[in-house]
């Protein structure tokens, strides 16, 4: 005897009556429908997965105080996250060290060659500009040249050890606006992760790194061979005059490794802190590092990003104004009389007003946390210190009196009344004058930094 299954519905039910079988439905109806409907469950399920795991990354994402660090090229971000990394990973910072003697070396090594360019285009000028009465360098000079010209292929070897891609200028006439020597280069950051070395202790280095080594020996012994023709290049004080003449502009770090060249070039030697934090190495891509800046376990990490400044590089900022909880700022205001590498007809610090005033300006960063930092005090210390007067270069700057407080007074403030007009709401701006080489103010600087942005971090977070 034949029984037939009889729905019942409430027909005053929308939805029971869309979920409602057909009727009069045959069994190979019902099992097609049924396939569909195990089929519309299981797709049902993967988008519920899907949404727990997004709210999960999200819930996880809230527990990131996300960083930001901007200013154009050579401002000094890198500086700064390796302050970070310094004073807050100090672990994986010492494991890391010694992969920068490359690093330290090709620093040397070019710095000694753009003097050495320098030298090279005077000697080959018949008549410099104007100089009649300018000191003549001499074949005394020239022996120099023929001595140090194995430092060039040390700097190729050095820059092919870290995977450097090809100069993107060619040599060109040196002028005040961009350093002298060979073209810039740069190392990709994932070229450059994988070079670091990263170890458990002495006995473990990486298994490339014994490669490495012969190439850092030979050139450390080229350098040592040379060290004392390049110490006499670097004290001369006609090779200084014709420095300063030509507006030759060397790497910030130059003097400091020129100074150091006993030191660096032994074949034992080991980058210290100082070494590091000071040697330059543009990458290209951007950089991100996760740090703990508390030693309490439930204290938020934070992810910082260390983004290009070269204005090839800004349109990658974008997608990191994100749910970024801080940026920080980086304004070298040593750089009052300097010009953009990219672009000579634009002043260094007119620029850095320029990045300034659209951060500040930004819908997306508008309730972000913004801490600006007046960089290369001692720079510009220096400088002013020799005379080189800010009201030239900066006319705005009136009749103030020609000095470095009065100068970082000034300048503070108005980056302060940018962040007041600019913004889209009211908000607080922290300024710290800074020397992001000098590591211990740097210490008390990022402390106050970090605290500050947890403070605002928790207050969004309702827990404040």
């Amino acid at each position: 005897m034949a029984f037939s299954v009889v729905f019942h519905h409430d027909a005053t039910d929308p939805l029971a009556v869309i979920s409602a079988p057909p009727p009069n439905e045959s069994s190979h109806e019902r099992a097609a429908r049924e396939e569909r409907e195990v089929e519309a469950q299981r797709i049902s399920d993967l988008i519920d997965d899907e949404i727990r795991a997004e709210r999960a990354v999200r819930k996880k994402e809230e527990d990131v105080v996300k960083i930001l660090l901007l200013g154009q090229s050579e401002s000094g971000k890198s500086t700064t996250l390796k302050n970070f990394r310094m004073r807050f990973a100090r672990d994986k910072w010492i494991e890391e060290r010694a992969s920068w003697r490359a690093v330290i070396l090709l620093n040397l090594v070019r710095s000694a060659n753009a003097i050495l360019d320098a030298l090279s285009q005077e000697m080959d000028d018949i008549v410099p500009d104007g100089l009649d009465d300018a000191f003549k360098f001499d074949d005394y000079y020239r022996q120099y040249k023929v001595r140090l010209s194995p430092l060039q292929a040390v700097e190729s070897n050095l820059k092919g050890l870290l995977g450097a891609t090809e100069d993107i200028q060619p040599r060109k006439q040196i002028s005040p606006t961009t350093p002298c020597g060979s073209p810039e280069f740069f190392v990709r950051s994932r070229t450059w992760r994988n070079f670091l070395q990263t170890t458990q202790g002495p006995e473990f280095p990486r298994p490339s790194f014994q490669q490495d080594l012969p190439t850092l020996l030979d050139s450390t012994d080229v350098i040592a061979n040379g060290k004392d023709d390049i110490k006499a290049l670097w004290r001369d004080s006609d090779i200084q005059d014709m420095l300063w003449r030509r507006r030759t502009r060397l790497e910030d770090s130059a003097g400091f490794f020129l100074d150091s060249i006993d030191r660096l070039s032994v074949r034992d030697y080991e980058p210290t802190d100082e070494d590091v934090l000071r040697a330059r190495l543009r990458t290209l891509d951007i950089q991100e590092h996760e740090l703990i800046m508390d030693d309490e376990t439930d204290a938020p990490k934070w992810r910082i990003f260390d983004v290009g400044g070269s204005r090839t590089q800004r349109h990658a900022w974008l997608p990191y104004f994100d749910q970024v909880n801080a940026v920080i700022f980086l304004a070298p205001i040593s750089c009052f009389d300097e010009r953009l590498v990219e672009d000579s007809r634009v002043n260094r610090l007119e620029d850095s007003f320029i990045l300034w005033k659209a951060i500040c300006s930004s819908k997306l960063l508008s309730r972000t946390i913004l801490i600006l930092f007046l960089n290369k005090m001692d720079i510009l210390e220096q400088k002013i210190r020799h005379g080189v007067m800010v009201k030239r270069f900066l006319p705005s700057y009136g009749d103030r009196p020609n000095e470095m407080n009065d100068v970082v007074k000034y300048l503070r403030q108005k980056f302060k009344d940018t962040v007041r007009y600019c913004s889209p709401e009211p908000r607080v701006c922290h300024i710290y004058p800074t020397s992001v080489t000098d590591t211990k103010t740097m210490s008390v600087t990022l402390i106050s930094v970090r605290d500050g942005i947890l403070r605002e971090h928790l207050k969004r977070a309702d827990l404040f």
